[in-house]
């Protein structure tokens, strides 16, 4: 008896993968279209990925990155101008490398170098614009950017805007000898302001803090000279 329902079972589970399969082979053939369709998109979007990607991204990154050389070599000879138009040999200033590469890693840090070479000359509105369209994702450069924007809203005495980037910069990441030199410039807007409790504070917090860093050094000075302005 048991041999007979195991017999039954079988027969009924082989009747059902043939009835799915017929179904299935039916679906494809009334759909095989859309099937095929759909496939083929598929294989255009992946090969498309793959073109842009390899074909195209990869050597417009290199390209970009050879081109930015000689601009960063201005840029660190201070020569902050040739940097942005025009650093000599054949090659793009930064502000090319932006309008030429667009979406290459090279023209995002271009941002950056545009913002602090017009931070140096002087226009500092312009610097600010070049310094928010840079996307910093390493744990450096997030906080010089958010103090160099800082020090830019200070000389076009936005104060609480520069106040708001300083603190930025020290909260953006845990380099203490950077976190320490925003906090001295803070403490010394604070003091430019009037507010010498907060600027007593960001004095000996370094002083508490940061130890090590240079901005300690002299520190005391600072505490004291604020302390007698109170």
């Amino acid at each position: 008896m048991a041999r007979r329902r195991n017999k039954k079972k079988q027969e009924e589970t082989l009747v059902d993968l043939v009835e799915a399969r017929d179904q299935a082979t039916s679906f494809v053939d009334k759909n095989q279209t859309a099937i095929f369709g759909g496939l083929f998109a598929f294989v255009l979007i992946v090969g498309g990925l793959f073109a842009y990607t390899y074909l195209y991204k990869a050597p417009l990154e290199i390209e970009s990155q050879e081109q930015m050389r000689q601009a960063q070599t201005q840029f660190e000879k201070d020569s902050f101008a040739l940097a942005l138009t025009n650093p000599g040999g054949g090659y793009s200033g930064f502000l090319d490398i932006i309008d030429n590469y667009s979406g290459t890693k090279s023209a995002n840090l271009a941002n950056y170098y545009a913002g602090i070479s017009y931070l140096n000359i002087g226009q500092y509105e312009v610097a600010i614009d070049y310094l928010n369209d840079f996307k910093a994702r390493d744990s450096v450069l997030p906080i010089t950017k958010y103090g160099a924007m800082a020090a830019a809203y200070g000389e076009l005495e936005d104060y609480d805007k520069a106040t708001k980037y300083y603190k930025k910069a020290i909260n953006a990441g845990d380099n203490e000898f950077l976190i320490a030199y925003y906090l001295k410039n803070l403490g010394l807007l604070y003091e430019k302001q009037g507010n010498f409790i907060d600027s007593k504070k960001q004095f000996e917090e370094i002083k508490t803090n940061f130890p090590n860093s240079s901005e300690s050094n002299d520190i005391d000075k600072y505490i004291a000279r604020v302390e007698a302005k109170l």
